[in-house]
């Protein structure tokens, strides 16, 4: 029942091709990693591009960019009457509050936290008594008159609407928006709290497209072809200024559009009337009213939290429009950018399929003696608590001229994964129980004699892990560094030991 976007020619909507073509090229500059653009002006697409192995119909972790589907969530529940904005959490929890609420506490209402004015001043670690563990925490500061980046309260607006409707935010969402706007509720994974809640603060996994759909609602003021969805008054306060957010400075005095205000799970950004929901590292889908214009962007800024240059360059897009009215086609430059956003890819893997240790421990089984080896995924679940599946216990290559296989025993199950070794990566399904994440990109190289490399990309996610095996002897020294993702230095797990069985 998707009904796809027009897709038209940039200058069609006035927007010069190289104007887009001098965007791609500051987004593959080096300071990020881009993994997917759209671009949509007056209702239709006039530029989207992928850099391989990420894809149009690829889900993308959000991180905090999922608060703006939690509080779409909520924004409905309100359109459907089942909230207000001013119901206290006492009342929608009166079994998981305090005996003895603070005065504080029993002000706290749904705006409250839409808007980051919870009042507190930290937030509590996951566990299966979360919100109680929440709504124990100290409210320092009067409820709305203070910011603090709350993502255990942006799940809150996830747990409220679980408590007013007894469905879960997907079974909710789905009737409501994803298929009435054109998201494939099939194509759409969580990360769960241990009580199953879905995590709002910055667990949900969608596409570059879907982002765009859903900041679309919001630019058409709640409708979608002529239908309401969200309440007008509604759309109109989360995407305005509802919370001074200057304190945003202290911490992170280098994202300068943290500091112009916050709506509902919605920053408000420098150029005048733009807005735009935001996830770490770079997930963003901006407004930009005045020119009819919606950017959807994933990537990976490694480092910065806020992904501020990113930001900056696509307001040097923005200002590189002359106007509203279309322009003068201009079919070379026009063919050019099509055919450079068709082969988009990031860089090519290395090449060093060849060792004289290769054929040596091609076929050994080694036994892990200490240490942890496994694919890492804590650094996109430790929102929801989940530890990750235990080591791998033996493993083994099989090396072959293009490719190798790598088989492990891990949790008492025999697995394998297949590793690119021809300047190629593969793809591997690698669902463990508790994750909202299956896709694995695998590639090696011989990156010393004795050192067979392996990176490994959760390509649903922002990061990259490079796992160097060392082989001496009947011994290999496993060590692995985080190469793709983060927010500061390279995280680096402790070496795992391994020995010939």
């Amino acid at each position: 029942m998707r009904k796809e976007f027009e897709r038209v020619t940039p200058e069609s909507v006035g927007i010069p091709s190289w104007a887009v073509e001098r965007l791609l090229d500051k987004l593959e500059s080096g300071f990020t990693e881009p993994h997917g653009l759209m671009i949509m002006r007056h209702g239709k697409v006039c530029a989207e591009g992928w850099w391989t192995p990420y894809a149009p119909g690829l889900r993308h972790g959000l991180q905090s960019l999922s608060k703006t589907y939690s509080a779409t969530a909520v924004g409905i529940a309100y359109t459907e009457g089942l909230l207000k904005l001013e119901d206290r959490l006492i009342d929608i929890f009166p079994e998981e509050s305090p005996a003895d609420p603070s005065e504080n506490l029993k002000n706290l209402t749904v705006r409250d936290v839409l808007c980051m004015g919870c009042g507190m001043e930290e937030m509590p670690a996951p566990s299966k008594e979360w919100i109680r563990d929440f709504l124990a925490t100290p409210v320092v500061h009067k409820p709305g008159s203070t910011y603090m980046y709350n993502s255990v309260g942006s799940t809150m607006l996830c747990a409220i609407v679980r408590k007013l409707t007894g469905m879960s935010v997907h079974d909710y969402l789905t009737p409501r928006l994803y298929e009435k706007i054109g998201i494939d509720p099939e194509n759409v994974s969580y990360m769960h709290m241990p009580d199953g809640t879905e995590v709002g603060g910055g667990g949900f996994y969608t596409t570059t497209e879907d982002n765009l759909r859903l900041m679309k609602l919001y630019a058409d003021g709640g409708m979608w072809d002529g239908q309401r969805i969200l309440a007008a008054d509604y759309v109109e306060k989360a995407t305005s200024l509802q919370n001074e957010s200057a304190t945003e400075a202290k911490g992170n005095p280098e994202a300068k559009d943290n500091f112009v205000g916050y709506g509902f799970q919605i920053w408000m950004c420098r150029p005048k009337g733009v807005y735009r929901a935001d996830g770490a590292m770079g997930q963003f889908s901006i407004v930009a009213p005045d020119q009819d214009m919606i950017i959807s962007i994933n990537e990976t800024a490694t480092g910065a939290h806020w992904a501020q240059h990113s930001l900056d360059v696509i307001w040097e897009f923005l200002d590189e429009i002359p106007g509203d009215q279309a322009l003068p086609e201009d079919p070379e430059t026009c063919q050019r950018l099509h055919r450079r956003m068709e082969s988009l890819a990031l860089p090519a893997p290395r090449f060093a399929p060849h060792s004289p240790m290769r054929e040596a421990v091609s076929g050994r089984r080694y036994r892990v003696e200490s240490g942890k080896l496994t694919w890492n995924q804590n650094s996109v679940n430790w929102m929801s608590g989940w530890a990750g599946p235990g080591g791998f216990t033996e493993f083994s290559f099989q090396f072959m001229s293009d490719s190798c296989t790598l088989s492990y025993t891990q949790d008492g199950g025999e697995k394998s994964v297949e590793i690119g070794a021809d300047g190629l990566r593969r793809m591997n399904r690698v669902q463990e129980p508790g994750s909202p994440i299956s896709k694995l990109c695998l590639h090696g190289w011989w990156s010393k004699p004795d050192t067979f490399t392996v990176a490994a990309r959760w390509v649903e996610t922002c990061f990259e892990d490079l796992f160097h095996f060392t082989f001496t002897g009947d011994e290999v020294r496993v060590s692995q560094e985080a190469s793709i993702g983060g927010f500061g230095p390279g995280r680096q797990e402790e070496p795992v030991a391994a020995r010939r069985v």
